[in-house]
């Protein structure tokens, strides 16, 4: 059995992308989502987390602006860390429990000032960190090249039935992506292309494609016992570890 996690980034950033996240799981194959705790619309997104029991929820942390420019003194370990901590802090107070994963803005967990601090967090409060966990981090399904030109094609249903076909090679992977609706007071480059994201996520035929396959939809919340009923039948072995 192989398993997917199709998670939705930026969770909180305007009422739009939280309303596309919210269908694209209802609608959807959207199962988890990652929260920025400090955007306009992260109280809203913890509130609709009422109505969504079952889309696992994990911590967006926020270190860079929209643009990319950093927020904080990348070479500042302490300080970093302390945003951090101070993130999921305000993750628990919003949502009343703690994140069921971590991940980054624009996945600055990569950056090698940074990388060691996201690990340490992660390890300390046992969370799943994006690119260091047992799920295979898959971020091609983006409505846009490197230079910024839009390509709605590589969110398109037929595009999505393709990746599907190849990169569920892993016994977890998580499949990233953007949905949402356009929102005008919420500035962002990746615009049209969340509603395209919406559509393709929504369409019957990217759920049937997933059954086809013999995929099962889970979120991070739920990898621990996926990982553990593996191990029960001696399976540990197949498992694809860090990225």
């Amino acid at each position: 059995m192989r398993y997917l996690i199709v998670n939705a980034d930026d969770f909180g950033a305007s009422r739009g992308i939280n309303r596309g996240i919210a269908d694209a799981h209802r609608r959807g194959i959207v199962t988890s989502a990652s929260l920025m705790v400090d955007m306009p619309a992260a109280e809203e997104a913890a509130d609709l987390l009422r109505d969504l029991p079952e889309l696992g929820v994990g911590l967006h942390a926020a270190l860079t602006s929209e643009d990319g420019r950093p927020l904080i003194d990348f070479a500042d370990a302490p300080h970093c860390r302390d945003e951090l901590l101070r993130q999921l802090e305000r993750f628990e107070q919003l949502v009343g429990r703690p994140p069921t994963h971590l991940d980054a803005h624009h996945n600055i967990q990569r950056d090698p000032r940074l990388r060691e601090e996201f690990v340490a967090v992660a390890r300390d409060h046992r969370l799943p960190l994006r690119e260091h966990s047992l799920a295979r981090y898959f971020s091609s399904f983006y409505g846009q090249w490197e230079d910024g030109q839009t390509h709605l094609e590589q969110v398109s249903v037929s595009a999505l039935s393709a990746m599907l076909e190849v990169e569920l090679y892993a016994r977890v992977t998580e499949l990233g992506c953007h949905p949402g609706y356009r929102d005008p007071g919420f500035a962002t480059s990746y615009d049209i292309e969340r509603e395209a994201e919406v559509r393709t996520l929504c369409d019957p035929r990217v759920r049937q494609r997933v059954r086809t396959l013999d995929v099962r939809l889970i979120h991070f919340g739920q990898l621990e016992d996926v990982v553990a009923s593996h191990l029960v039948k001696g399976t540990a072995a197949s498992w694809v570890g860090r990225q």
